[in-house]
């Protein structure tokens, strides 16, 4: 995701998920706040891992923690129109997934937003946190993952 690349479209993502908006989402100015794009970039990428993974993400033996979250915004989206969100895995480490995240609203082609988010896998122990990359993803994420990437 560089400022150079091309405003993503829907056929550039691979798995879809819808979110409702609510009142609350808008700002003073009436467009949806920034911080709920974030929310929503989360939600699609750690919503689709429970499903596909079937399994409780929380309680595997690594854990991914947002290494980077971005997000490029190209037309305002807001209440009272739900959020389509599709999702496409640019890349599958050792140790990290990169995701980019769609954010579409109403029936256009052209995202309102994109989303790239980074998730780095470390262990879960919660007495003793580790900060250090563990490798290899744990099989049900890279299970769950490969299926999305694209190019």
């Amino acid at each position: 995701m560089t400022e150079r690349s091309p405003r993503p479209r829907r056929d550039d993502f691979v798995v879809w998920r819808r979110a409702t908006t609510r009142w609350a989402d808008d700002d003073v100015y009436g467009h949806m706040n920034n911080a709920r794009y974030f929310e929503l970039i989360d939600t699609a990428v750690n919503a689709y891992l429970g499903e596909a993974s079937g399994v409780n993400i929380r309680t595997l033996p690594a854990i991914g923690v947002v290494a980077e979250v971005g997000c490029r915004y190209f037309s305002q989206m807001g209440y009272p129109q739900p959020v389509d969100m599709g999702l496409v895995v640019d890349r599958v480490g050792t140790s990290s997934v990169v995701y980019r995240i769609g954010l579409f609203q109403g029936d256009g082609d052209e995202a309102c937003a994109e989303g790239k988010f980074v998730h780095v896998y470390v262990e879960n122990r919660p007495e003793t946190t580790s900060e250090r990359p563990v490798r290899p993803l744990p099989d049900a994420i890279r299970e769950a993952v490969v299926p999305l990437l694209r190019g």
